[in-house]
Order: C-alpha cells, then sequence, then structure tokens
C-alpha cells in the first residue's frame, strides 16, 4: 500500500520574496534570480522533506486497499495526517460506493504516530476494494509548518545559491541543516 499524490496545489512554504529578502538580493534587479530561486526553494522542501520523513506542503492522498487491516489500525508513512476525505468501496465496474462517516478515521496521534483506525463495523470488502484519500501535510487545513523546518530550507536554498557552479561536492547538506531537521525527523523500525 503505497499512497499516491492525487491533488495538490504546490505552495511552497518559504515564498519568493522571503527568499529574496533571505539572500539580500537587490530589489531593482528586475527578477533576473528569481526562476532559479524558486526552483532552489521546490528542491530544498523536497530535500527536508525527505530527511524530516514529512510533508511540509499539503495534498491529497490515495490509498487502495483489498483487504482491511486485521487489527483495525494502519499506520501511514503520512506526517502530519490531516483528515479523511474519502472512504468508499469500488465495485468491479469502478463504481465508488462512500462509506458512512466515522467508519474510516484518523488514528490518536495524526503527526507523531499517523495512521487511521478502521471501525469493525465496516463491510467486507468481497470482491471489492477500499479507496481511501487522506488530506496530509502541513499548511493549508494542517497545522502550521514547524519554524526550524522552514529556517532549514532557506538555509538550503543559500547554500545552493552561493555555491553553484563550484563542483559536485559531497552533496551533504550544511551541519546546521541538519541540525535543525533532526529534532523533528520522524523516526521508523
Amino acid at each position: 500500500m503505497n499512497p499516491i499524490r492525487v491533488e495538490a496545489a504546490i505552495v511552497e512554504p518559504v515564498s519568493l520574496a522571503e527568499m529574496r529578502g533571505f539572500l539580500r538580493l537587490d530589489p531593482d534587479d528586475g527578477g533576473a534570480e528569481d526562476a532559479l530561486v524558486e526552483r532552489l526553494i521546490a528542491a530544498a522542501r523536497a530535500q527536508v522533506e525527505a530527511a524530516a520523513r514529512r510533508i511540509l506542503v499539503p495534498g491529497r492522498y490515495r490509498l487502495m486497499l483489498t483487504a482491511w487491516p486485521a487489527d483495525g489500525r494502519m499506520p501511514l508513512p503520512l506526517s502530519p495526517l490531516v483528515a479523511v476525505a474519502r472512504a468508499g468501496l469500488v465495485d468491479a465496474a469502478g463504481t465508488v460506493t462512500d462509506l458512512a462517516p466515522g467508519l474510516v478515521r484518523l488514528g490518536p496521534d495524526p503527526v507523531e504516530a499517523p495512521g487511521l483506525v478502521i471501525d469493525p463495523a465496516v463491510p467486507a470488502l468481497d470482491r471489492r476494494a477500499a479507496l481511501i484519500e487522506v488530506d496530509a501535510g502541513y499548511g493549508g487545513a494542517g497545522p502550521p509548518l514547524p519554524p526550524p523546518l522552514a529556517q532549514a530550507i532557506r538555509l538550503l536554498v543559500a547554500h545552493a545559491f552561493e555555491h553553484r557552479g563550484d563542483g559536485a561536492g559531497d552533496g551533504s547538506p550544511p551541519p546546521d541543516v541538519a541540525d535543525l531537521v533532526a529534532p523533528l525527523r520522524r523516526l521508523r523500525l
């Protein structure tokens, strides 16, 4: 079961204007560096997402199941979880019948131990599949982005901006970025 991102209006957690100020770019340069800075912001966000194992922009993710979990609990690799947007049964023809609200709900800790709780009253999946869509990520309807993760993005962008064209390097982020991300990194066994 791999969640698939199905809907997202990517609004980066660090804006171009904020990053231009952080980099101390000349406001009179006509935005010559804007396209580069926007690409660096997206790359830095993706790098921080991977390091922290958290979703830094809001989006909707779809899961398809062929069996309900035996214990009624389904851990998800999406943090933070915000809401169950849709839960339904898909028949052989592809028709989705929505389940009653509350049969599939967020677990008790949607940020640090994200997962779903499946009610025992949920219908069996005989020759059907379950379709579940969840909203996840910081911003939007979710919790605000923790300031250390936003600062990590700014530092990565500044590092990449200042060292562009310097050669391949070892590819590791500056140590202060790792220090900002480490306390917020989701662990896994």
